[in-house]
């Protein structure tokens, strides 16, 4: 597939055999799929704390090169929206490579008059080499689906979603406003003073203005430098909502890792009874002291991303996603009295399948993505919250969603989501 040439250009000269000119004919542009490994390497972003708001700014040091974007499946709709998506970056960011899921990729090149990335063998890790920006167009699910994607990187790229799907609870942007969400993040951190909107603070002299304008350009990566209008600036950035992560890895008996390295989870880490007609019976050890042995369906572990999904239909807290903590919630516990906790995001929590549990396996999902093995007799699920700051103050870690503010520079994220979409303590009877 990488390199397949689809429709090749065939260029043509023919001579007139009575005046002896020369006419050139050409086919449509190449139509080819590449190996995402021909990219340039990722565009590290940093985050910094801003005095106007409780969320992040989004800095770029380089122009972002790699832009991957991911849809939901089997929606003609959202396939259509994706295809504007990609030809408008292409026009307007010709130095940017486009980045597509291998299925995708094979779906839409022959519509695509340039070339699109994908990796080979379906070796994800090459996406954390690669990506600098992740643009989702669906809804929740597609949002975890593109985390997962990262599920073995410490770092995940800024990830711009458009809420397209059927609920769009994690998704900021109409994807009407395409234009105006990717020029926010492109742009963000190019330069305080540059763009024809943000010379306040220029010389009042014209020829003065016009060296301070030129030496401003003069400064800018070409990338931007060719764009006009507005640049966001260090003042005006995109909003960045570091939701954090579950770090999570499956033990042994005699408490082995199962795998070299944790597995991130954006929502919840469950365990679930599955196909046995009988209730598992789990231990539960906090921060390693055993707490109970629990009767239930199924145990979840969360983030406060994951507070509004499996989590709340289970009977947990709605947690805002900058608290940083842990939620433990039962899945139809047998005891009235188990009721859900809210625990710091530091404190390790363990779920050991017991030897009284009458099926010698349970299931275990990492955000809804069910594993090959599940949990056997003695083994446990080691799960604990990711940091999102280290000791020298830089934010990293979580996965960084770039949020939409308002025009007056708040931002309702959540607090809109809860009342718009979740209808949160809703009057019965009203329409």
């Amino acid at each position: 597939m990488i390199n397949r040439l689809c429709r090749s250009v065939a260029h043509t000269t023919v001579r007139c055999a009575v005046t002896g000119t020369r006419h050139f004919s050409s086919s449509l542009a190449h139509r080819e799929i590449r190996s995402i490994r021909e990219l340039p390497d990722r565009v590290f972003a940093t985050f910094d704390e801003t005095k106007t708001h409780e969320l992040l700014a989004l800095h770029w040091p380089t122009p972002p090169r790699n832009v991957l974007i991911t849809k939901k499946e089997r929606s003609p709709e959202i396939t259509s929206s994706l295809t504007e998506l990609a030809k408008h970056i292409s026009s307007t960011y010709p130095s940017i490579g486009l980045i597509l899921e291998s299925e995708v990729a094979a779906e839409l090149h022959e519509q695509l008059p340039f070339p699109v990335y994908t990796i080979q063998d379906e070796n994800v890790a090459d996406y954390a080499e690669k990506v600098d920006l992740v643009a989702t167009l669906g809804g929740d699910g597609t949002i975890l689906h593109a985390s997962a994607l990262f599920a073995t990187c410490q770092n995940v790229p800024p990830v711009l979603s458009f809420s397209m799907g059927t609920l769009g609870f994690l998704g900021e942007w109409r994807f009407d406003e395409y234009k105006r969400a990717f020029r926010e993040v492109y742009m963000s951190g190019a330069g305080v003073r540059y763009g024809s909107n943000l010379f306040d603070e220029l010389p009042a002299n014209e020829t003065q203005q016009a060296q301070s304008k030129q030496d401003i350009s003069q400064d800018l990566p070409p990338e931007w430098a060719s764009l006009r209008g507005k640049s966001m600036g260090q003042g005006r950035s995109a909003r960045i909502l570091l939701r954090n992560r579950l770090k999570c890895q499956i033990r042994s008996a005699d408490g082995a890792p199962t795998s070299p390295a944790p597995t991130y989870a954006m929502n919840e880490v469950i365990i679930h009874r599955g196909l046995s007609p009988h209730l598992a019976v789990v231990d539960v050890l906090i921060g390693g002291k055993f707490l109970t042995s629990a009767v239930a369906d199924g145990m979840i572990v969360s983030t406060p991303t994951g507070s509004t999904a499996y989590s709340l239909s289970s009977g947990g807290s709605i947690v805002h996603p900058l608290v940083s903590s842990l939620l433990l919630t039962p899945i139809c516990p047998r005891s009235l009295s188990f009721r859900p906790l809210v625990l710091p995001a530091h404190v390790p929590i363990s779920l050991r399948l017991s030897t009284h549990n009458r099926a010698k396996e349970i299931d275990v999902s990492i955000d809804g993505i069910r594993q090959n093995h599940g949990l056997q007799q003695g083994m446990e699920v080691h799960v604990w919250g990711e940091g999102v700051r280290d000791r020298d103050g830089v934010w990293r870690g979580g996965v960084p969603s770039v949020v939409r503010g308002n025009r007056d520079g708040t931002e309702d994220h959540w607090v809109g989501g809860l009342n718009g979409l979740l209808k949160f303590n809703y009057p019965f009877g009203q329409a």
